[in-house]
């Protein structure tokens, strides 16, 4: 789910012409792998795409006209990490 702020300007003022606000619902799908290479040390990276779903956002303008516009919105996202584990409580290790 994302929640999303649109915004209309005037190209030579910058006032603002209209606004649309909603909020898009979309899945996501991702893999990574991760590698220890010493004692409570990792490295990892991970890919992630989201697919949201396309919708119309309609802006309403100062004026009082009204104006769309077809919004299509996907994210694709990598990470990469470098992890310390630190030492838990002693009842947990054993």
């Amino acid at each position: 789910m994302t929640s999303n702020n649109y915004q209309v300007d005037a190209a030579l003022t910058g006032t603002q012409l209209g606004r649309s606000d909603h909020v898009l619902w979309g899945g996501a799908v991702g893999a990574g792998i991760e590698y220890g290479f010493a004692p409570n040390w990792s490295v990892g990276v991970e890919y992630d795409h989201l697919f949201m779903q396309p919708s119309t956002a309609t802006f309403t303008t100062v004026p009082g006209g009204v104006t769309t516009d077809r919004i299509r919105q996907d994210v694709d996202l990598v990470t990469a990490r470098i992890n310390y584990k630190f030492g838990g409580p002693v009842f947990l290790r054993y």
